[in-house]
């Protein structure tokens, strides 16, 4: 059988779907903001966590906080082929002159916190924010071997 990846998005008109500003995931998240601080009243409606930026380019949406811990130049470019308003880089990461500055040449607000990805979500999520994809149906979703 042919595996067909299909994605189910929250629908923002649904109920329940809170908008969070940036100052308050920085809040949220004991954050450092290294880029935007002028963007802080910025709203946010979804988040989506990876590491790998091949899921963040299939799964992101347009307007979502990226949490990642990768810290690289490609991040931020891939943020901003995205639309992604902001990203927040969790688990302490050090951070590049030259992440810095592309993110300050593209308008893309950093936060930084010490939080690992995991915690850094639950706390956005736990406060009403939602990923902006819900689950992956892989096939006829039975099993993970193939």
């Amino acid at each position: 059988m042919t595996d067909i990846v299909s994605y189910v998005n929250h629908s923002l008109s649904q109920n329940g779907v809170e908008i969070v500003t940036l100052a308050q995931i920085k809040d949220l998240l004991e954050a450092e903001v290294i880029v935007g601080e002028d963007k802080l009243d910025l709203e946010i409606k979804t988040a989506f966590g990876a590491d790998l930026m091949s899921d963040v380019l299939a799964f992101a949406r347009s307007g979502c906080l990226l949490i990642t811990g990768l810290s690289n130049p490609q991040a931020v470019r891939t943020a901003y082929a995205l639309d992604i308003a902001a990203i927040s880089v969790c688990r302490g990461k050090a951070l590049t002159d030259k992440f810095i500055d592309i993110a300050k040449e593209l308008g893309i607000p950093i936060l930084w916190t010490q939080y690992i990805m995991f915690e850094a979500c639950g706390r956005l999520y736990r406060e009403g924010l939602t990923g902006c994809v819900r689950e992956i149906l892989v096939g006829d979703n039975t099993s993970a071997r193939r």
